[in-house]
């Protein structure tokens, strides 16, 4: 485990690691290969430097074109990338958003959006995703799939590492991704917090009033 600290430099160390997840589809026997985590001493984590949100265009669990700049403009949002077929981790950080953001009041809840992003498209249809993310209590989480060339791209800016999803020769499925939640105020539309794979679901209800208000958790 990483010493535990605020400073931008540990951010985005923590921001580029990967968690790795090996499986052989949507077995649930499924283990990760790799879980490395760390649990930040406050709700999230600071960053020196500010990310823009990246302008991304995929397609939601309804099949129609979402422009992420565009409809989350002016508005907090939380964004991951992760998969439905995890085994542990992603099912981890989708529900615990989801349980901090039904215990906010009801006008911030219309205020949040939380994104997912898929970083297995080839398997993760929309209709998956979407009855996924309903099963996490995310029934208001926006669901993203399409390119994995584009989804990486949009991911490597924020200092978020996506590989490519590898067939094994078992047949199972090794997906690694970044586990961190990258947090973005509605004041400027930029990615100011990082929570990392280890913030608890406390964590999350602690920091996301002041998410939504643009200030620090």
């Amino acid at each position: 485990m990483r010493t535990k600290t605020a400073s931008a430099v540990l951010a985005l160390a923590a921001a580029l690691t990967l968690t790795a997840c090996g499986g052989s589809g949507d077995k649930a026997e499924d283990k990760p290969a790799a879980d490395v985590s760390a649990e930040p001493q406050k709700a999230a984590l600071p960053l020196d430097d500010p990310k823009p949100k990246p302008d991304l265009v995929l397609k939601d669990t309804g099949g129609k074109t979402y422009e992420l700049v565009k409809e989350t403009k002016g508005r907090p949002v939380l964004l991951y990338f992760g998969y439905t077929y995890c085994p542990d981790v992603c099912s981890t950080v989708v529900s615990d958003m989801a349980a901090a953001e039904k215990k906010l009041p009801k006008a911030e809840q219309e205020k949040l959006q939380i994104v997912f992003v898929t970083t297995d498209p080839d398997r993760d249809t929309p209709e998956r995703m979407r009855k996924w993310l309903d099963a996490q209590g995310g029934q208001d989480i926006v669901g993203l799939t399409g390119s994995f060339d584009t989804i990486q791209a949009a991911a490597k800016p924020l200092g978020i590492l996506v590989e490519k999803p590898k067939k094994e020769k078992d047949g199972s499925v090794t997906v690694s991704h970044g586990a961190q939640v990258v947090a973005f105020s509605p004041k400027d539309d930029k990615g100011h917090w990082l929570f990392t794979a280890g913030a608890t679901a406390d964590q999350y209800t602690k920091g996301l009033p002041k998410i939504v208000k643009g200030e620090n958790p």
